[in-house]
């Protein structure tokens, strides 16, 4: 049986696995975890996490804890250290390996457990054709080639937020998953919030009749600014900087580059356009029911980006991007904690990370009736994305809605950079009439990586 026909006849089971369980508990899809409460490990979805650092390590345990999943491999670049975002964190491969195997060993009857493999290449992981699904937490350089590969090896994906680093690198992911059939999920984990998707239905039914302006706010990253006199430093030992670093450019190492603050360089993320706006924008889009377009026009409002020192992501973020049907999206860079506050021409939501508020005050008790909107329910993200992977149909986040969300946060970064008005075609995905923007809708990968 060579590997193609393993993985189809791996899916076919699972999916069959899925289908039988739902009859017999009279639901079309939905398979809850206590079903698989000691589960044989042929119905196991098998499971390698790539990235293993502060939020990976939140993915991995998340991951690990569903009863029908096995960890069977961890990956990260780094063997082992402190220096991530809080002083206590001691993370990567190994100390990933150690909590999966502790965490079966306490389900052994002899109470012991080696069977997490951890790798420093990810490449590896994904060579292992009993792995069925993975989760991708790494810097957002890395999402584009680890995505893509995944799907071409037949995983199931599990990628965090932002989806990309530039747009044309979130079409090649969408074109990947699509072409391999493979689920993905993104990680915009507010879909799964009970509160922001009914704030999402008030607004799609009409309640505050039709939208005008979305409010929102991103923060100042108030990083120092005074490492201009920063000299580089020895990598540290366990540490592969070079594949840390991949297809992004060469540059001496500093531990300010990497772990946490990697956030804040334009060759790795956005800054908090990407940090935080990912998730602001994601719900936005969802509440606007744009899922599968996105605004037409952005312009920089006085953006600031750093003038000395180590990091050059941008660190104050003021624009306003405007929908075809005249919706108007402003983003500040104070005043509103949650995701947005949506201002319509009969009343207001201000959507909040698990709360709703709404003027007048009784639409917060307004009931979403049978034959109106309704949109997806997910009690739990990584719940919702097994499920998909049983089910065989689009998770709530799929790769098309990661990329559009992402989208925003580029088209933002852009405009930002370029400190003027621009165009946007979301359907072609090109700026009108500026091939100076055009040109910053892909970056040059380092070799010998491509996508």
């Amino acid at each position: 049986m060579n590997n193609e026909t393993r993985l189809s006849t791996r899916r076919s089971f699972l999916r069959g696995a899925a289908a039988g369980t739902a009859g017999v508990c009279g639901l079309p899809w939905v398979v809850p975890c206590s079903v698989f409460g000691s589960a044989a490990p042929s119905n196991r979805i098998n499971v390698g996490c790539i990235g293993t650092g502060n939020m990976g390590f939140s993915d991995l345990q998340s991951l690990m804890n569903q009863d029908d999943t096995q960890i069977l491999a961890v990956c990260d670049v780094n063997r082992g250290s402190g220096g991530y975002k809080t002083a206590t964190q001691f993370l990567g491969r190994e100390p990933a390996r150690k909590l999966v195997d502790n965490y079966y060993a306490k389900k052994q009857r002899a109470g012991t457990y080696a069977g997490c493999a951890a790798y420093n290449d990810f490449r590896e992981l994904l060579a292992r054709a009993d792995i069925d699904a993975v989760s991708i937490t790494t810097p957002d350089h890395w999402h584009a080639i680890q995505v893509i590969q995944a799907a071409q090896a037949g995983k199931h994906i599990y990628c965090q937020k932002p989806l990309s680093l530039t747009i044309a690198e979130g079409r090649a992911m969408v074109e990947a998953v699509r072409r391999h059939k493979v689920i993905l999920q993104t990680g915009s984990q507010y879909r799964s919030v009970e509160r922001v998707r009914f704030a999402c239905e008030l607004i799609r039914n009409g309640r505050i009749g039709q939208v005008r302006r979305v409010v929102t706010s991103l923060p100042r990253h108030g990083l120092r600014s005074d490492l201009e006199a920063w000299t580089p430093t020895p990598v540290p030992d366990g540490f592969d900087y070079d594949l840390w670093l991949g297809p992004a450019p060469a540059a001496p190492y500093h531990p300010h580059r990497c772990l946490y603050t990697f956030r804040f360089f334009q060759d790795y993320a956005c800054g908090e356009t990407t940090n935080t706006g990912a998730h602001k924008f994601d719900v936005i889009q969802w509440a606007l029911g744009t899922d599968h377009t996105g605004p037409v026009e952005i312009k920089d409002l006085g953006s600031e980006f750093p003038t000395t020192g180590l990091y050059d992501a941008v660190s104050t973020i003021h624009f306003r991007a405007r929908y075809a049907n005249g919706v108007e999206l402003i983003c500040t860079p104070d005043g509103v904690g949650g995701p947005g506050r949506f201002e319509g021409t009969e009343g207001v939501v201000e959507v909040g990370w698990n709360s709703v508020r709404t003027e007048p005050e009784s639409l917060v008790n307004t009931v979403i009736g049978p034959n109106e909107i309704h949109l997806d329910q997910s009690r739990e993200h990584k719940r919702n994305f097994l499920d998909a992977i049983r089910a065989g149909r689009d998770p709530i986040s799929p790769i098309e809605v990661g990329h559009r969300s992402a989208t925003i946060c580029h088209l933002a970064n852009i405009a930002m950079r370029l400190g003027r008005k621009l165009r946007w075609n979301p359907d072609e995905e090109r700026f009108l009439g500026d091939d100076q923007a055009n040109r910053l809708l892909r970056k040059p990968l380092r070799a010998p990586w491509h996508l």
